[in-house]
């Protein structure tokens, strides 16, 4: 069906793409501008490009080109599925999946577990028949994340988190306790300028991007180990880890910056890293929504060693 709009009157002469966004803000620039692209975008009936100008009364008709079917294939891994609507969904992601296909990576991400599970509901994301990742976490990171499946929520959901609208909140198990019960670490983060895989924090001046971790202790295990609430303002690469790390709180189980097990300490099996809890305003109802993601069975049964333990 085609979508209609004409100028209203005592508008200035603007271009086309900019009057049809205005009119129809459900769609997403990139689909008004691939219905451009394709030559699905007529005034009085003539075929315009998007820098076409357009005035009051002109009559403008528009189609969105179809959606393209995904390129990779579905996988029905199992999701554990806290949250789901026709726009959005949230995911529990268990720690070891890898968020999105790349270099290196095989069909079990999680964008193709999601392929399957949403089969039939994805309006596409781009032009393209997959969901929309918004924010990632790492492949060791366990816990909340948000998906798009349409390009509408898409857009919203990438504005509240380049305008940091969103509240994010990460527990976290560190090496030693912090004498402090609660601290802001403000250190730019950025790529490591000699051993590229990781990230570390920059004086001010010296590079890096702005970053900024709230952290609060929720509980100590002797002068061993801490479990730390950590809320982010930014979404820097490694942010969490690089941030405690420089104030002397490596997570455990972080080997690549610098954990060592030790005789006082029960062995971590992987980066205690897990993503609990996320508020953020629905993208297209403009509901506030509060998600929680209970942690998983390691990071429970680190946490009972550690209070079992002596120390």
């Amino acid at each position: 069906m085609s979508n209609r709009l004409v100028v209203e009157a005592g508008a200035r002469r603007l271009r086309a793409d900019r009057a049809l966004a205005a009119g129809f803000p459900e769609h997403s620039r990139s689909a008004i501008q691939r219905a451009f692209a394709v030559g699905l975008v007529r005034k009085n009936g003539v075929a315009i490009g998007q820098s076409d100008l357009v005035r009051a009364g002109d009559l403008l008709e528009f189609n969105l080109p179809e959606t393209r079917p995904a390129e990779m294939l579905p996988n029905p891994l199992p999701l554990d599925v806290l949250w789901e609507d026709d726009q959005v969904i949230a995911v529990n992601k268990a720690a070891g999946m890898v968020v999105h296909p790349g270099a290196g990576t095989g069909g079990d991400t999680l964008v193709h577990a999601l392929l399957a599970h949403c089969a039939g509901t994805l309006s596409g994301v781009g032009g393209v028949e997959r969901p929309g990742i918004v924010h990632r976490l790492d492949k060791e990171t366990s816990g909340l994340i948000l998906v798009a499946k349409t390009d509408a929520a898409h857009r919203g959901l990438a504005e509240q988190f380049s305008g940091r609208s969103v509240r994010k909140e990460y527990l976290a198990l560190v090496a030693g306790a912090p004498a402090l019960s609660a601290g802001s670490i403000r250190k730019a983060v950025g790529r490591h300028p000699r051993q590229r895989h990781k990230m570390t924090v920059f004086e001010p001046g010296e590079g890096g991007r702005e970053a900024h971790t709230d952290w609060t202790v929720v509980e100590r295990f002797g002068k061993r180990a801490a479990l730390l609430r950590c809320a982010i303002h930014t979404g820097r690469t490694h942010q969490i880890r690089v941030h405690l790390k420089s104030i002397g709180h490596v997570l455990l189980g972080d080997a690549v910056y610098g954990f060592k097990p030790g005789p006082l300490l029960p062995p971590a099996p992987r980066v205690m890293l897990h993503a609990e809890r996320l508020r953020f305003t629905h993208p297209t109802t403009g509901k506030a929504l509060d998600l929680r993601a209970p942690p998983p069975a390691d990071f429970v049964d680190l946490l009972s060693a550690l209070r079992l333990s002596p120390g």
